[in-house]
């Protein structure tokens, strides 16, 4: 695949049913977790380097090195149409996701079956054999480009779970969240359903050797009070974790979703660190996916962030095998783009940022420390012995014990209780007849083939289709009018044309998200909001976040709305990006070839800040390089300027003009050109011109060697100073 070209959505289509993913068989793969050598540092929790990827922006201070954490870094991902989410996924690769986590549909927990075609999901999208095939094959191309493996991962839960799972299996997904107690109690599926088929699915699970994920973190998500059920998360995990490894899931393969039950403005990292130390060590044997709390977050992205920053913290002090990533938006629930990877380079920015943490600092579990998390294991213990008590896992369901409040022993009576002879598939589980044979690679139970008089199912019917993907059935699209070949048309103008429209989900969305400030109320700037973003022309003007700063003083809105037009790239005025040379080509010319600079503001021009920021070494400038300079102050007439530059011996003149009337800033350029050529030094000198009215083509007709407006950094002027002496040199 070509960096430097969009990915081909059709081309991943073409042919996708004679498709077959590397994967295949691969299962998860985990970085190579250890030291390191980014540039000049060592980072000692880190994985090694990708070939293509996008830096954090402050990298630019250390010749653009991108440290990996050593820990999988997800992202979830699921717009409701797979075709954009494949492109997202690409973004996320290039700023260090190896996890791709899909999410259903809510739906699909319901479906009794496996589901074809590609219809648009809502809060995420139908996994379908085709979806999870073209998205595998989208992400084979993508972990080429970047260097690394990368783990697709989705759901095996409802009552299709089996099927799912199977499914996963043939199409090389390396990951899934597979919990009975997940069915029992948030989909009311029978309890002995969601167990039997549990295990036939974990089966599969295990045969592929996928990772698993287990679904206690949803109990905090759901309790009134989070941080009281931290017994009880410690029993789920228990129960789902030996389940899955007596059926056959290696341990190092079996993960705790662990998500900090408690957030800020509670006192997070004291609620929060004695349940991580006695999560990991009550389930050493088992890795650590380190989720970040989302219960708490309202629209604030700000807020969300803070959150996953004290959680990475609790990664650190820890252990994360897999950091989760949940954008920092989901109380808006509206997966953008820009937000899938701003929480990607949240986690990458924090986790290498804290490297070797305990090294640097020592858990003190000789105090309160210590004994929080001593006290969160007697507790999960008493609950468990609790359940046996009360005659098991599905009575202690059925009485209520299972995401109550009340911080154990304690009981609330808010908890979700289930019938256990109840709920959805109730009594459509059969006792199997003793001559039953299931002639496939990996099956949960007992298989006769004695009375076939054959050993295993190659014996009878050669590979099943879990061995040779070749057997698969292919169904295609089944609904005519929603369909991702419908979708791809009516958004063929913004992949085959030089139109583009901004867009935060699909291509072609046109939603643009606008932030500000009234001097008013909540409720007045609500409404004035919504009039503001119809008078700018937006369609479907919807407030998504509101901040108040003061009750009457001011109010922060953020609202989001559809632009109706599009742009043509073949009408835009691109400006060349301003030529930059190496920090290493800088020092050893100026070695060679020490500068000295003459700066100033001139005319009658007052300003001076904008020049400081070039010049001064505080600021990236120019003397960071080694150049000295002399700095005439502002309004310095043009004679001086000159004057100076021979007087000093100086190599190049650095100006800047801010007024513009007139053209007034043109023609003093011209004006210090002409006194140069005058003194007979023009040739000797290099004139750089800045200012917010200067434009590059502008200035050099005017005379001068090159010209910078806004955005211009010390590393673009001494870069620009340089050329034009090589080139005076090759004259």
């Amino acid at each position: 695949m070509d960096i430097n070209k969009k990915i081909d959505v059709k081309e991943i289509l073409k042919d996708l049913d004679k498709y077959i993913s590397k994967n295949n068989g691969r299962g998860w793969v985990w970085r190579d977790a250890g030291a390191h050598q980014y540039g000049e540092f060592t980072y000692y929790q880190s994985g090694s380097p990708l070939k293509n990827s996008v830096p954090l922006p402050s990298a630019r201070s250390v010749n653009n090195i991108d440290p990996q954490p050593d820990c999988s870094i997800t992202t979830e991902i699921a717009s409701g149409r797979f075709e954009d989410d494949i492109r997202r996924m690409r973004m996320a690769a290039w700023h260090g996701a190896d996890h791709i986590m899909v999410i259903r549909t809510a739906g699909q927990s319901h479906f009794d079956g496996l589901i074809e075609g590609t219809t648009q999901g809502i809060g995420g999208i139908p996994v379908t054999r085709k979806v999870v095939r073209a998205q595998r094959r989208a992400l084979d191309m993508i972990e080429e480009e970047v260097g690394r493996p990368i783990n697709y991962h989705s759901y095996v839960s409802g009552v299709a779970g089996p099927e799912i799972a199977v499914m996963f299996a043939e199409e090389g997904v390396s990951g899934v969240h597979q919990d009975p107690q997940y069915n029992v109690i948030y989909r009311n599926i029978n309890m002995v359903r969601s167990f039997v088929d549990a295990a036939e699915s974990k089966k599969i699970i295990a045969y592929s050797n996928m990772m698993q994920l287990d679904g206690a973190h949803n109990a905090n998500a759901t309790a009134k009070d989070a941080w009281n059920v931290m017994p009880e998360l410690f029993v789920q995990h228990a129960i789902n974790s030996l389940f899955s490894e007596k059926i056959g899931i290696k341990p190092e393969l079996i993960l705790l979703s662990t998500v900090p039950p408690a957030a800020s403005p509670t006192p997070d990292l004291r609620l929060n660190l004695p349940y991580a130390v006695a999560l990991r060590d009550l389930f050493n044997k088992y890795k650590m996916r380190a989720q970040m709390n989302t219960k708490y977050m309202d629209s604030s992205t700000r807020e969300a962030t803070v959150t996953h920053v004290l959680n990475l913290v609790l990664s650190r002090l820890t252990s994360a095998d897999i950091q989760s990533t949940i954008t920092p938006d989901e109380g808006r629930n509206v997966p953008w783009h820009i937000y899938n990877i701003e929480a990607c380079d949240t986690a990458k920015q924090a986790l290498v940022g804290m490297d070797n943490l305990k090294e640097l600092v020592n858990l003190n579990l000789d105090g309160t420390l210590g004994k929080d998390a001593r006290a969160l294991k007697e507790r999960a213990i008493l609950y468990m012995e609790d359940i046996i008590k009360q005659g098991g896992y599905f009575e202690a369901v059925g009485n209520g014990s299972f995401v109550d409040s009340g911080f154990f022993p304690e009981r609330n009576g808010d908890g979700i209780p289930r019938d256990p002879k109840g709920g959805i598939g109730a009594e459509d589980i059969f006792v199997r007849d003793k001559d039953y044979l299931a002639p496939v690679a990996a099956h949960y139970g007992y298989n006769n083939y004695e009375q076939y008089g054959v050993k295993d199912h190659l014996e009878l019917i050669g590979k099943c289709s879990l061995e040779d993907p070749t057997m698969i059935t292919w169904i295609d699209e089944l609904d005519e009018n929603d369909n991702v070949y419908n979708r791809l048309e009516e958004t063929k103008k913004y992949r085959e044309s030089n139109l583009i429209k901004p867009e935060v989900e699909w291509l072609g969305d046109g939603v643009i998200a606008v932030d500000l400030c009234f001097p008013t109320s909540k409720n007045i700037a609500q409404a004035a909001a919504l009039e503001l973003g119809k008078k700018m022309n937006l369609e479907d003007v919807e407030v998504i976040h509101t901040e108040i700063l003061h009750p009457v003083e001011g109010t922060r809105i953020q609202f989001k709305g559809k632009v109706a037009f599009d742009i043509n790239i073949d009408e835009l005025e691109i400006p060349e990006e301003p030529e930059v040379m190496s920090v290493e080509e800088i020092s050893a010319y100026i070695d060679e070839h020490p500068i000295k600079v003459v700066a100033g503001t001139i005319g009658e021009d007052e300003h001076s800040v904008g020049l400081r920021e070039i010049i001064d070494i505080k600021h990236g400038g120019i003397e960071k390089y080694g150049v000295t300079y002399e700095y005439l102050g502002t309004s310095v007439p043009i004679e001086k300027m000159v004057d100076a530059a021979i007087e000093l011996n100086a190599q190049a003149i650095l100006i800047s003009t801010i007024i513009s009337h007139d053209d007034i800033h043109y023609k003093n350029m011209k004006k210090l050109v002409d006194y140069a050529i005058e003194k007979g030094v023009r040739d000797d000198l290099v004139i750089v011109v800045g200012g917010t009215q200067v434009t590059p083509d502008t200035a050099i007709k005017n005379g001068v060697d090159a010209g910078f407006g806004r955005g211009t950094k010390g590393i673009h002027v001494i870069t620009a100073i340089i050329k034009a002496l090589q080139e005076k040199e090759g004259k």
